[in-house]
């Protein structure tokens, strides 16, 4: 078992419960959907992995042993690698080698190795000739492609992603979901985009009112989880060169419910 929730609570501020004695668990190579309203707790359970939340109740244990204090968390951050939803809130260093050699230099590695190991994360990501590029002044696709070779680049065991596609073209989603499909790691996804869910993890919970539950096969997610606006109109899917109709189901709409309600990111 590589991550194992049990009955973890969270609140923010003495408030109404995020997370309500959640289960939660992912196991081996498994690549999990995570869905659900804005402000229903999908970010925060990825924080709570990453030690940067902490739970008010339960207990969270990666690669089977508890993890409670800062030492714990530092050492499984070694192993567990997250993509923010905000690459901006990834990348600090000026250029881009530096900002993907930073991880392997903070673990001990030689400059020279650090910047081998750098390029050659670089070029599997299609962003060979990015090097001495200035960071900020990359596109918004780019940094995001960036903010993911900073983390792979750390070789994790499980890799979370939070809102990975969000604000992006088509050309940088389709270039996402092909490296994560690449990728022999356990993988756990938080997106509103069901069509790249479907198409890049195994299966999908969903997290409503504090509780998490899980939804069946990511196969059947397109054809259960929306009804298309086009209504039975013949139309064409982001990442998909067919047709394609989808029955009515349970109401859900590609729309983002709600208002954004969703947990800031800690500092």
């Amino acid at each position: 078992m590589i991550i194992d929730m049990e009955k973890v609570s969270f609140s923010y501020s003495g408030g109404k419960a995020v997370l309500d004695s959640v289960d939660f668990q992912l196991r081996g190579k498994q690549k999990i959907g995570l869905i659900g309203p804005n402000g229903s707790g999908k970010s925060t359970l990825l924080y709570l992995l990453m030690g940067l939340q902490k739970p008010s109740a339960g207990i969270i244990r990666l690669f089977g042993k508890p993890v409670r204090t800062e030492a714990d968390f530092q050492l499984t951050r070694r192993r567990i690698g997250l993509l923010f939803q905000n690459a901006d809130d990834q990348l600090f260093s000026p250029t881009v080698i530096e900002d993907v050699a930073f991880g392997p230099l903070n673990l001990g590695m030689r400059p020279p190795r650090a910047r081998q190991k750098a390029k050659e994360t670089l070029e599997k990501l299609g962003l060979t000739g990015f090097e001495e590029r200035i960071t900020h002044l990359l596109s918004g696709g780019e940094k995001k492609l960036v903010a993911l070779a900073t983390i792979l680049v750390m070789e994790p065991e499980v890799l979370l992603l939070d809102e990975p596609t969000t604000g992006l073209d088509e050309e940088t989603c389709i270039r996402i979901m092909e490296i994560l499909n690449e990728l022999d790691i356990g993988t756990i996804t938080v997106s509103h985009e069901y069509d790249f869910l479907a198409r890049t993890t195994q299966q999908v919970f969903s997290i409503r009112q504090g509780k998490i539950g899980f939804n069946g096969s990511s196969a059947e997610l397109h054809s259960h989880y929306h009804i298309h606006r086009a209504g039975t109109v013949p139309h064409v899917h982001p990442y998909s060169q067919s047709d394609d109709t989808d029955p009515a189901s349970n109401g859900d709409d590609h729309g983002k419910p709600g208002l954004d309600a969703r947990a800031r990111k800690p500092k």
